[in-house]
């Protein structure tokens, strides 16, 4: 586990499940909090990602998706099921979150299809946390409906599967398009400020900058 500080937030990442996905939370002074892309798969890190909610008696508001993989919502049942909040994600990436049960039936094991409320976010929108405020970046590519969360005042942007440190998320996948990922970083993180933290839904945080120069994507 890994945490950062900011001077209004908090950024606590966990790595869960076999895919070794990044779950976050994302919670203020007040203990109100939104949980991104629940990845916890085991009952041990249901209980790691329970036990710290509870510790800093957090208060969930949404359940917050960057995109719809079946790794970066195996703990979304027991989210939306415990906390009885609303799933925020694009809407190109209901599609996806139908397609669960048959990916999983892929890769060898059963997952139920999610049942819950769901609502739509769309790109270019604000939403709040409280009084903080995240711009929805639509970053295509990797999925048909990812996007990222930047937050402006405090130079950080969660960034899902789109951009990794030295990386690019695969589009190999269905409904994935390789040119449109390169264009959505090119036009949407890689115009962000140069020291804005990149927080990946995969491996270690990176900065734009650091990816502008470095990436060999690029």
């Amino acid at each position: 586990m890994l945490q950062y500080y900011n001077t209004m937030l908090h950024l606590q990442s966990f790595t869960f499940n076999p895919f070794s996905e990044n779950t976050y939370l994302v919670y203020n002074d007040h203990q109100n909090a939104f949980l991104v892309d629940p990845g916890n798969y085991s009952p041990q890190e249901t209980t790691i990602l329970l036990e710290f909610i509870e510790s800093k008696n957090l208060k969930i508001k949404n359940i917050v998706l960057t995109h719809a993989h079946i790794d970066h919502v195996l703990g979304l049942q027991w989210a939306y099921d415990r906390f009885q909040v609303p799933v925020l994600m694009h809407e190109l990436e209901h599609e996806i979150l139908e397609r669960n049960p048959l990916t999983a039936r892929q890769y060898g094991f059963q997952f139920s299809a999610f049942k819950g409320e769901v609502s739509f976010l769309k790109e270019k929108e604000k939403f709040f946390l409280d009084e903080e405020a995240f711009n929805v970046l639509f970053v295509p590519g990797h999925s048909p409906g990812s996007i990222a969360f930047h937050h402006q005042a405090q130079k950080f942007v969660l960034s899902g599967d789109a951009l990794f440190q030295g990386s690019i998320g695969r589009t190999d996948l269905y409904k994935g398009n390789h040119e449109q990922l390169l264009q959505s970083i090119k036009s949407q993180l890689f115009s962000l400020d140069p020291d804005t933290e990149v927080y990946s839904g995969h491996g270690p945080s990176t900065t734009i900058g650091f990816e502008k120069q470095h990436n060999p994507f690029f």
